[in-house]
């Protein structure tokens, strides 16, 4: 960043000059939710869809100016007065997870396109681009400030997302749970960072840090408290558990593009401000929440993963449920890496971008699989995917390799390579007894992951019908939702194939 020189020698400038490239993916993002919102007010009903493919295409412009950005080392709003301090970094980290949230919102928007047909298409694609563009700015961001309008901009618009479909009690019911315990989240954290704001007296994360190493005794207890009620809002957006009670209702009650969205993008956005406030703002606290962290971990993992055991193939939406279950079980072993950082050193935050890589590319396509069984199985039971093969193998056979990698088995190498990736970080942090703990748990995943997988591949039992049986005619899979399955395999195959392409990421400091 260059700031602009001062009329009188030797003043600095309060005029900054803007990088307009390093803040290019938001910027794009929220531009094409505007002309999106706007063109819906002159395009016909019959031109609808055209909205979409504009969403899509805003989407990989924004993610195009990912690559001249790939050297790390570009930041803008910076103080003048001299610390260095600047609000928004696109360092690697940064990029890294922009490339996450912003591939896994066009995955989504794929998954939409040509399925928003009893949804106000103008409104759905603007919400969905707006929190497109806070999921993106928040890894950048680098002062509380900046962290907290970003989690919110790209929390607001997935409240409305999940109550999208009119008229729909479920829908409204999942929306009001999951703003209700948004909000209480959001108000204790504001509550921690007013706490961390007056103990420090800066926002920006670097001279916090800074500053938190040498509190005076008088204020010890307000700076602790305001870590801790800090990381609270965070953990809500992970579902870590005991912040994990809205996920299953939430996700059953939303457009099954937006149960997917929240999955990856929604938890990539709690996990990078998590990451960015406990590695870079609050080091010096690490005795407070490494133990915290590395608990949320334990219980986070195993409260997922005993409750998708509990859920039964004959209920509705059960694969729906599953799959959100899962989703807080991966959480914990999410965590482990950023409770061991407070151990080790900070390469451990690579081991957390590293496995969310993985679980987003599979996550993804397991929610686009159960979108194209959706079609014919409203009801998305387990028992809906009995004998998918018979009529739909090449669907089937994906399904089973997410599935697979989900639970870190072969031919699914990449999810098994990302567990050994934490494990071997909580390890290495001296936290054995956690390393147990995840050690557990992905066996008794297993189960449940291996019973699906076998459930795909076996005859349905007689006088019930096939999982996805063929669609009648003038009812043809979207060419859209066939992409994102393709794409989201092709991904899994390529880093199963060469796992170094994202693995690599823990083994480097990405800040």
């Amino acid at each position: 960043m260059t700031v602009a020189a001062d009329s009188a020698p030797g003043a600095a400038s309060l005029v900054q000059s803007v990088d307009w490239l390093a803040i290019a993916p938001p910027v794009i993002a929220a531009s094409v939710a505007l002309i999106v919102l706007v063109a819906d007010l002159f395009v016909g009903e019959r031109h609808k869809p055209l909205l979409g493919y504009g969403a899509v295409a805003g989407l990989v412009a924004a993610l195009a100016t990912l690559v001249p950005l790939r050297a790390g080392d570009r930041s803008t709003f910076c103080l003048t007065d001299g610390s260095q301090a600047c609000s928004y970094t696109a360092d690697h980290f940064a990029l890294v997870i922009q490339a996450l949230v912003l591939g896994g919102a066009l995955l989504t928007a794929l998954l939409s396109v040509g399925d928003t047909r009893k949804l106000p298409a103008g409104e759905f694609w603007f919400l969905l681009l707006a929190s497109a563009a806070g999921a993106a700015l928040l890894p950048a961001a680098r002062d509380l400030a900046t962290l907290v309008v970003a989690l919110e901009v790209a929390s607001l618009p997935a409240f409305a997302l999940v109550g999208i479909k009119r008229g729909d009690r479920r829908s409204s019911e999942a929306a009001l749970k999951f703003f209700l315990s948004s909000v209480v989240a959001t108000a204790v954290m504001l509550l921690g960072v007013s706490f961390v704001y007056a103990t420090t007296g800066t926002m920006h994360l670097t001279e916090i840090a800074a500053r938190l190493d040498d509190v005076p005794g008088r204020f010890s207890t307000l700076a602790e408290a305001g870590v801790v009620l800090t990381l609270v809002g965070f953990a809500f957006k992970t579902a870590a558990a005991p912040f994990h009670f809205w996920v299953p209702d939430t996700y059953v009650g939303a457009p099954l593009p937006i149960a997917a969205y929240l999955s990856v993008v929604g938890k990539a956005v709690g996990f990078s401000g998590l990451v960015l406030v406990t590695v870079i703002g609050f080091p010096s606290y690490a005795d407070v929440w490494g133990p915290a962290l590395a608990v949320l971990a334990a219980l986070t993992m195993t409260v997922g993963n005993a409750a998708a055991l509990r859920q039964t193939a004959t209920r509705a939406r059960s694969a729906v449920r599953l799959l959100a279950w899962s989703s807080v079980g991966q959480a914990g072993y999410l965590l482990v890496p950023i409770a061991a950082a407070a151990y080790s050193s900070d390469e451990q935050i690579g081991s957390t971008v590293a496995y969310a890589l993985m679980y987003a590319v599979v996550n993804l396509g397991a929610f686009a699989v159960a979108a194209l069984v959706a079609r014919t199985h409203p009801g998305n039971r387990l028992s809906d995917y009995r004998g998918l093969y018979a009529t739909r193998p090449l669907a089937a056979l994906a399904m089973g390799f997410f599935l697979l990698c989900l639970a870190g088995l072969p031919p699914g190498v990449i999810g098994l390579f990302a567990k050994v990736t934490v494990f071997s970080a909580a390890v290495d942090a001296g936290l054995g007894w956690l390393a147990v703990v995840m050690a557990v748990n992905v066996v008794i995943a297993l189960y449940y992951y291996l019973r699906w997988t076998a459930a795909l591949f076996t005859a349905p039992e007689a006088g019930t019908e096939p999982g996805a049986a063929p669609q009648a005619p003038g009812h043809r899979v979207p060419a859209p939702l066939t992409l994102a399955i393709v794409l989201t395999a092709v991904a899994g195959i390529t880093l199963s194939g060469a796992p170094q392409l994202i693995l690599r990421f823990a083994a480097v400091s990405l800040f």
